[in-house]
């Protein structure tokens, strides 16, 4: 009974962060018209469908407070990294050839290894740049600095073409839109409001303008950072020894640390708006920007999701005193993220295309994380183990910069 009341909030969490998702990316969407196919991808889809790892973390760090916040914030966005990483383009990809659009997909490579090697880069320089004892408002700058530099050369170097406007974009839209109704006519503003149609509400029937795309954007802002709050508070009562539900009663939690709770279940809730933006694109045809929406969402929540936050706290609050406990924990999965990005990036640069074989080895290495997780949390004896090796590589890896 102690977590049926806060599965069943994260699952709420998770159906609203969905539908305010579509909202804020179909504004996106049409925002960032004039961006090239896998640059759209890597930074205004990715920023829509990461939105909620941010909201997550802000909430974890300042509900939670210092140590406890920032393992729940880099629980989270470590936890996405991997799922958007190895779920995303597999599903993605089993999707379209389930669907019989095709047998294998073909992404580019110079998309890959441009985004492959910037998340390799930025990871690196992760482990490096929070191993220490405490963390100050400049690592928060750093990180954000990082995806500072990533965006620019995103959009400085992307293939220029016409500028498209407005009349354009619907036009081009319709004819490659999937047969979708969100936004008949005939529905009552009551079901879109129970559905959290957000773009029904605000656009309606008409054509999305600059006029109807901001107030759209900001709604759905506002309606995920409500969801990503009581998500956070759902993840505090499922890791808590106990909780006290208001006018209901104390229950009985796992009583494990909060950056496992968020690993898992905060990084799951997140990140279903990748999947389904990803989803999408690969639907349509946009291989290239259904695999760099993964690897640029990363990039976001890496650097944004996690620096941002950290920076406003410091600002406020000062240092975050590290306990060796949390330092630890917290340096095993940076490397393990490392890792796992190096396997991914080269399952999908090396060979032709990616099919069947590719998707199902990324779901089954999600699925040997998944394991690791809940096995360390216990700290289950292979586990630990493999603990105790990641914290050897942490340690090669500050022996040459402490």
């Amino acid at each position: 009974m102690g977590l049926i009341i806060p599965i069943l909030l994260v699952s709420f969490c998770s159906i609203v962060i969905w539908r305010s998702v579509d909202g804020f990316s179909a504004a996106s969407d049409y925002l960032g018209r004039n961006l090239s196919d896998g640059v759209k991808g890597a930074t205004i889809n990715a920023i829509a469908s990461s939105m909620p790892e941010l909201f997550t973390t802000v909430f974890f760090l300042f509900f939670l407070n210092d140590v406890d916040g920032f393992s729940g914030g880099i629980g989270t966005t470590a936890g996405s990294a991997i799922f958007n990483a190895m779920i995303i383009p597999a599903i993605a990809i089993l999707a379209v050839i389930y669907a019989g659009m095709t047998k294998v997909v073909h992404v580019s490579k110079k998309v890959v290894l441009r985004d492959g090697v910037a998340l390799i880069i930025t990871e690196g320089i992760l482990i490096v740049l929070i191993s220490g004892n405490s963390l100050h408002w400049w690592h928060g700058a750093i990180l954000m600095g990082i995806y500072g530099v990533y965006i620019t050369y995103m959009l400085t170097s992307m293939t220029k073409g016409e500028k498209m406007d407005s009349d354009t974009y619907h036009e081009q839209k319709a004819a490659n839109s999937i047969e979708e109704d969100d936004n008949d006519s005939d529905k009552s503003k009551l079901k879109q409001g129970i559905t959290l149609d957000l773009e029904g509400l605000i656009v309606g029937d008409k054509q999305m303008t600059g006029a109807n795309a901001w107030p759209l954007l900001i709604t759905s802002t506002l309606t995920i950072a409500v969801s990503c709050y009581l998500l956070v508070l759902a993840c505090e009562w499922i890791g808590a020894k106990s909780y006290n539900v208001p006018l209901i009663g104390t229950f009985e939690g796992l009583d494990i640390p909060i950056l496992f709770v968020a690993l898992i279940i905060a990084s799951m809730a997140s990140s279903i708006p990748d999947t389904i933006i990803s989803m999408k694109d690969a639907q349509k045809g946009n291989y290239d920007d259904a695999v760099s929406n993964a690897m640029g969402s990363n990039m976001f929540d890496i650097c944004f999701a996690l620096g941002f936050p950290l920076f406003i706290f410091t600002i406020l609050h000062g240092p975050i005193i590290m306990t060796p406990e949390i330092n630890e924990l917290s340096g095993e999965l940076r490397v393990l993220l490392f890792f796992i990005t190096i396997v991914v990036f080269f399952i999908f640069y090396l060979g032709k295309s990616i099919g069947k074989a590719k998707s199902f080895l990324l779901l089954g290495i999600y699925i040997l994380f998944l394991f690791y997780v809940v096995g360390r949390s216990y700290n289950d004896p292979i586990s630990s183990a493999i603990a105790g090796f990641l914290r050897d590589v942490l340690h090669f890896f500050n022996s040459f910069f402490y």
